[in-house]
């Protein structure tokens, strides 16, 4: 709880670690599909009163899935917190899960489905996750497949909901101005109906194998994906992996943006991006680009890794990037959900949370010679897995000489 009372609101998550990397090949999307039953009924409210009853309060309330966890949270007005806290407590532990209604909702997710597989640069990371994760858990992905979805049964998912909502699986983030005595009673009346345990979390180790894949669409672009493994989100490389992501491809003002889009015209949009979890994470590179412009956009971006790594990142350049990303988190703080969303996150998956101070202080800590030692595990083409969907058959194993 973060009890700030200048505020006029609040806002509050509940966190179950329970995501598609808790999932089976067979369950797969139990998670996800849980989330949006949540929503459908309960034994005190129909789902058109669960949304009236959010609306009349002015609340605003949602949910998602991730691969380690799900998250439904709700945002209202100090005075009306606790009538909404009780809408989501209603859903969390008296939801239905009627027949009927759970088959309807499969057809709204097999849509959903239909809509991933349609929009090339939501798909093509799941390809990427798919290569870079193999014969992990962090591989499956958060919908699921057709197939899964259409074999989930009533009994499996309560069965889910059996083993993973667990009280030591459970995180209550709250930030704002609320009663927190009151809350916490009715936390506890209504929580304490879960099971006590979850099962423990299966430790894995990532490949570092090199992988590709290649999807053809109906489409007039390409898109392609890059990535290795990396580092985990409690590694103390963190920050300084950050930095590199963010001189590399990260901002407008990055090399790959500035020298692949704005100075060569070869794509219409480049960049890189970091996926961090409890056991691993990933650095990545996407691009989008007119099709058979593929091996000149590729060896731009080589070319780019080996300048980076020739060159050095300057400790004037990480002072630069550390200022980006303390403004970033500040800015941040600003909003009662960025607050909560980084609690909950936190304390659920790393098992702690972090001050203010601390954050500032590890960004802080970060120096041109961490940020220069890191930028060496992520400057090698020739260590990357590739995807791409395309309206092109496209090798990209070829395309990379690999």
């Amino acid at each position: 709880m973060e009890h700030i009372p200048e505020y006029q609101s609040a806002s509050i998550g509940i966190w179950i670690g329970a995501g598609s990397a808790r999932e089976t090949a067979k369950n797969n999307g139990a998670s996800h599909f849980i989330e949006h039953m949540f929503f459908k009924g309960t034994e005190n409210r129909s789902a058109l009163q669960i949304a009236r009853d959010t609306d009349d309060l002015g609340c605003a309330m949602n949910a998602f899935t991730g691969k380690e966890a799900t998250c439904f949270h709700i945002k209202a007005l100090t005075g009306v917190f606790p009538k909404a806290v009780d809408i989501l407590l209603d859903m969390l532990c008296h939801s239905l899960f009627d027949a009927s209604d759970m088959d309807k909702e499969r057809g709204v997710i097999l849509e959903e489905l239909n809509m991933c597989n349609d929009t090339p640069d939501d798909y093509i990371m799941d390809l990427l996750d798919g290569s870079v994760f193999h014969r992990t858990p962090l591989a499956r992905p958060v919908l699921g497949t057709k197939k899964t979805v259409r074999s989930l049964s009533r009994e499996d998912i309560l069965s889910y909901i059996d083993v993973w909502y667990a009280t030591d699986n459970i995180v209550v983030s709250v930030v704002g101005n609320f009663d927190e005595e009151q809350l916490a009673e009715q936390l506890e009346g209504s929580l304490s109906k879960f099971a006590r345990k979850s099962p423990a979390k299966r430790r894995f180790t990532v490949s570092a194998e090199r992988r590709f894949a290649s999807a053809k669409r109906d489409i007039n672009q390409t898109h392609i994906a890059l990535g290795l493994p990396t580092i985990s989100m409690g590694s103390p490389d963190y920050y300084a992996q950050a930095v590199v992501c963010d001189i590399l491809g990260g901002s407008m003002s990055s090399r790959l943006f500035q020298n692949i889009r704005e100075r060569r015209g070869l794509a219409y949009n480049v960049y890189s991006a970091i996926e961090t979890f409890t056991e691993s994470g990933m650095f990545y590179i996407y691009a989008g680009l007119t099709p058979k412009m593929e091996p000149a956009v590729l060896e731009a971006i080589d070319e780019e890794l080996k300048g980076l790594a020739a060159e050095g990142i300057s400790e004037k350049q990480t002072e630069v990037v550390k200022m980006r990303l303390k403004s970033g988190f500040i800015f941040s703080l600003e909003s009662t959900n960025s607050r909560m969303f980084r609690l909950g996150r936190n304390m659920l998956l790393l098992g702690r949370t972090y001050s203010e101070t601390e954050t500032m202080a590890e960004i802080e800590a970060v120096t041109a010679d961490q940020v220069n030692a890191f930028l060496k595990r992520v400057c090698d083409l020739d260590r990357y897995s590739a995807v791409s969907v395309s309206g092109e058959d496209l090798d990209m194993q070829k395309l990379l000489h690999a």
